[in-house]
């Protein structure tokens, strides 16, 4: 059964994939009056996009924002399968497609980038939560999904932001 929901509002990051619907759902269920953001980065896959869409919808947040970061910000060099349509998107988890032990499909501080527009909303919306989803207990080879990353980062904005001081 899900809460009411507070005037506490929050922000939460959402691609449209399992993980940060599932994370939206649980801020919502939560009580939360959240607000969505989502990126758009010239990823490959497109419908993640529309996908965020319809669940912001369904979901019912207060706003969902679209941030812009031009592809040529990571650029082809960057060596992802996100964002190089030159290198396969692996199906599974392929090993062989892994450079010491981080996927084809990681896109260098993506998750960084991302946290750091969220710490900015939520300054704005006046705000003391964020909502990441990332998959912690598979890992999956990403060095920004570690929970020692998150917990790192969220030092870092609680120094970072007026609330902070």
């Amino acid at each position: 059964m899900t809460h009411p929901v507070s005037n506490i509002p929050a922000l939460v990051l959402l691609s449209g994939g399992l993980d940060s619907a599932t994370t939206l759902a649980i801020a919502r269920h939560q009580g939360f009056a959240c607000h969505a953001l989502s990126f758009d980065y010239g990823q490959r896959h497109r419908i993640e996009l529309q996908a965020a869409a319809r669940i912001a919808r369904a979901i019912g947040v207060v706003s969902h924002r679209w941030a812009t970061i031009d592809r040529a910000v990571f650029g082809t060099a960057c060596g992802s399968a996100l964002v190089d349509e030159t290198i396969a998107v692996p199906k599974d988890r392929d090993e062989s497609a892994m450079t010491s032990g981080i996927p084809a499909t990681y896109v260098p501080a993506r998750n960084t980038i991302f946290l750091s527009y969220a710490l900015a909303l939520t300054e704005v919306l006046n705000s003391r939560d964020i909502f990441i989803g990332v998959n912690a207990v598979d890992y999956s080879g990403y060095p920004d999904c570690r929970p020692e990353y998150i917990r790192a980062f969220e030092g870092m904005a609680n120094l970072a932001t007026r609330a902070g001081v």
